[in-house]
């Protein structure tokens, strides 16, 4: 099955493959290929062709997808199927098996190579006329696996076309050393004349590929991180670091200086950590937004950055994993004329993104609404947002100061940090503000001693402060692939303990599957505990009561903690235990 066949040619048997297994009914099969048969020689591949039809599988009512087909047609020829992910594989290494003529001619991508064997991802399984000559050449058995014809074409111009550009960019400057003050360990050469350039056509491609990759994986941040000899790529998807490409070291600082210009920071300066930020378009043309931070390490600059999605602030507060009731709850604490409402959490639990979604539905037309931030994370129209500046003496209180003469409705502090933040945003709150800010806690309960210990009196707390949310970010399970299973009841215990939650009868586990890239998780959502503050609140601030009682009080009159909300995420058979006892915070252990 060559693309050089006619569709019909190429089609027929695996139309006739699908009638006979009953995947599609007769009817459907008779109008492809006759279809195909007025079509004459296409560069469009038949398994693409077969998807546009959007046939449904007869016996599983899922949708005939690329995938699907692909894997049908592997099972037909006698392959192994494989969803090529790119973060498993060696690219230096399998890249060097065949060239890149060799391999876009037959449509082979190399995903694999051991000392006896070399596997390539084939999109033509019935076109072995290169096999015997291969394995001649290479002196290797060749493994064939069969895999998604789309992947295959991209991923071999993202194979070769960065390594590629790696080899060049390395070959370029392979008597340069680096400088000594990016590396305290590595030996310097008399002599040399500095480091690989950031504007080198190949650093650019490099950057490009690195970035768009990120934004396919759906990536919450990249890290590179220089090592002494080959530096490491690794991303954040769905809360968990993967390992994703290795460059040489000379190469990494080059990729850093890169990015470092697309930010708009010096350059130059190495010495010290540097913050700046990117704004790019997608595959798709979609803005995206980017955080970038340096540092300087043993080995040279460590460079982050945290991608922001505009699209991950919503317009229903169900979509952030609010239910109804914390919708309701939510609301009544968010649409007071003034006071203090705090969003909690450990960092990269989600409360930018709870609070840029609540800040764009709050600032409608008849409402001023400000923030002062560090740094401006998301940039919108809606908002007049101002960043903080230590180099010119803009700090949050300073800026609190600033934004009170702005004649503002609702003021967001983007972190209480210090007295003289909380002591601002108090007085804003006193003098007919809502201001809405986040804080490191734990829970809820604990943000009225955290704000206690940084000396806000109690009198002023009592008089100022409308609510705090807790959250966490959860991730989900897999709807492809997930699986029921018993629940251990010693595990349920200890996510429940103290409350006596009934027990499911089935939960679900993690499987792994293509959609998921085998890890079993798909996305992630928001577990919330809201703690309004009522009138027995606050005369447990006056009498200076501790953490424990307060969440205690909190509790008896309703308030469902964090360590519940995932309880009723897992019986729901959104996550799984292994997940939920992940993530239930510590001082209820």
């Amino acid at each position: 099955m060559t693309m050089e066949k006619s569709l019909a040619a190429s089609i027929t048997p695996i139309v006739k493959a699908l009638y006979k297994e009953a995947i599609i009914d007769k009817i459907s099969a008779q109008r492809i290929l006759r279809n195909a048969k007025l079509t004459s020689v296409t560069s469009v591949h038949p398994y693409v062709t077969l998807s546009d039809y959007k046939l449904i599988n007869e016996k599983t009512g899922k949708p005939l997808s690329i995938e699907f087909i692909t894997q049908f047609v592997a099972e037909m020829n006698g392959l192994a199927y494989l969803k090529v992910d790119p973060t498993k594989v060696n690219v230096n290494k399998v890249t060097d098996a065949v060239s890149q003529a060799y391999a876009t001619k037959h449509k082979i991508l190399p995903v694999d190579i051991t000392p006896d064997t070399v596997t390539f991802a084939v999109a033509e399984p019935s076109d072995t006329s290169w096999l015997e000559e291969l394995q001649r050449i290479l002196r290797l058995k060749v493994i064939r696996v069969h895999s998604n014809p789309l992947d295959i074409q991209r991923l071999l111009f993202e194979f070769y076309g960065v390594n590629k550009s790696v080899k060049h960019a390395q070959k370029q400057h392979k008597n340069r050393s680096i400088d000594p003050i990016l590396n305290l360990e590595q030996l310097v050469k008399l002599g040399s004349k500095g480091n690989l350039t950031a504007d080198d056509q190949h650093i650019v491609n490099i950057v490009d590929w690195l970035l768009q990759y990120a934004f396919e994986q759906r990536a919450s941040d990249i890290h590179l991180e220089p090592k002494r000899e080959e530096s490491k790529v690794r991303f954040r998807i769905d809360g968990r670091l993967h390992n994703v490409y290795v460059l040489p070291t000379l190469v990494m600082g080059a990729v850093v200086s890169r990015i470092k210009i697309l930010s708009r920071i010096d350059v130059a300066e190495k010495r010290k950590p540097q913050d700046g930020r990117i704004k790019t378009l997608t595959s798709e043309n979609k803005e995206v937004e980017l955080r970038v931070s340096t540092m300087p390490t043993t080995f040279g600059e460590k460079c982050v950055m945290r991608i922001f999605d505009p699209d991950a602030v919503v317009e229903n507060y169900e979509d952030l994993g609010f239910s109804k009731d914390e919708v309701k709850q939510w609301l009544q604490m968010i649409n007071r004329p003034h006071g203090i409402v705090l969003v909690t959490g450990p960092t990269g639990s989600g409360k930018t993104t709870t609070l840029y979604s609540t800040l764009r539905k709050l600032a409608t037309e008849s409402v001023n609404v400000s923030s002062v931030e560090d740094p401006i994370e998301m940039v919108f129209q809606e908002l007049n947002q101002m960043q903080v500046n230590p180099k010119i003496g803009l700090e949050f209180s300073s800026g609190i100061r600033t934004l009170m003469r702005q004649d503002p409705d609702i003021i967001m502090v983007g972190e209480i940090r210090d007295l003289e933040t909380a002591k601002m945003a108090v007085q804003a709150s006193l003098t007919g503000h809502l201001v809405l800010s986040t804080l490191h806690t734990n829970d809820a309960p604990s943000a009225i001693n955290r704000l206690m210990d940084l000396g806000v009196p109690d009198y002023l707390l009592r008089s100022t402060l409308a609510g705090v949310i807790a959250q966490r970010l959860v991730r989900l399970l897999c709807p492809h692939c997930k699986e029921p299973s018993k629940v251990d009841a010693e595990a349920w215990v200890s996510l429940t303990h103290p409350w006596n939650l009934a027990m499911p009868d089935n939960i679900y586990h993690k499987v792994g599957c293509l959609e998921c890239r085998n890890t079993g998780y798909h996305g992630r959502t928001g577990v919330y505990e809201i703690m309004p503050i009522t009138g027995g609140l606050r005369k447990m601030i006056k009498e200076k009561m501790p953490s424990e009682t307060v969440a205690a009080e909190c509790y008896r009159i309703g308030m469902k903690p964090l360590r519940l909300s995932i309880a009723n995420l897992l019986k729901e058979g959104k996550t799984s235990l292994e997940e939920a006892l992940k993530l239930v915070p510590p001082e209820y252990d």
